[in-house]
């Protein structure tokens, strides 16, 4: 089993958590699955959640992965359904926009809706050599945290989130966090803070 990640200490927690479960067959490397050189036809699997969005180059990136997996290899992924589905994202952006204005307008950088639309990605898929193409909705609620406190410290993480934060002044900022507090606060429950959403599990084969 192999773990990839872009992200060097989600990396290095991979590593701790495998090795206080006990498991050794596990390796982890810090590397971009877009352009990683993998073993071709290593692997029977590729399993991706929330991460595959977020290719500079969708097309070359599943036509690596496409390359390391066996014949009948298969890949299953889990990404978010359209914007308006997911009331997180909209409950974010609505408390950044009455603060922070145009500063809260549409963010460069990686878009987390970008295989939200099923047609475009099964045309994607099989432009990078798989088949077999299926959708499965997912409606679930997310939760970020059992209180405010440390739900508004997950979200603040977000890159959507932290991208505007850092473009206004110290006041604005204040206010903006003041809002997204408030909005997390309305999604709290006896459980925590919870959010609905709405997901695709993506399966496709290698021929």
């Amino acid at each position: 089993m192999l773990g990839v990640d872009v992200s060097a200490s989600a990396i290095t927690r991979a590593r701790e958590l495998a090795r206080a479960e006990g498991i050794g067959k596990a390796a982890f490397e810090h590397a971009d699955a877009q352009d990683h050189r993998f073993p071709r036809e290593r692997f029977d699997l590729v399993i991706s959640r929330f991460g595959t969005m977020f290719f500079e180059d969708p097309g070359r990136a599943f036509a690596n992965i496409g390359r390391a997996l066996r014949p009948a290899g298969r890949l299953v992924m889990m990404v978010w359904q359209a914007r308006e589905l997911n009331a997180w994202d909209l409950a974010i952006r609505r408390s950044l926009g009455a603060s922070a204005g145009p500063a809260a307008g549409a963010p460069g950088g990686p878009d987390p809706f970008s295989l939200a639309d099923p047609p475009a990605v099964e045309e994607l898929l099989r432009g990078a050599g798989f088949t077999d193409v299926s959708f499965t909705d997912v409606h679930e609620e997310v939760y970020y945290g059992p209180d405010v406190a440390t739900a508004l410290d997950w979200v603040r993480g977000f890159t959507c989130t932290r991208d505007v934060l850092e473009r206004l002044d110290p006041a604005t900022t204040a206010r903006a966090v003041e809002d997204l507090r408030a909005a997390l606060a309305a999604h709290l429950d006896d459980d925590g803070v919870r959010f609905d959403s709405r997901a695709w599990t993506v399966t496709a084969r290698r021929p």
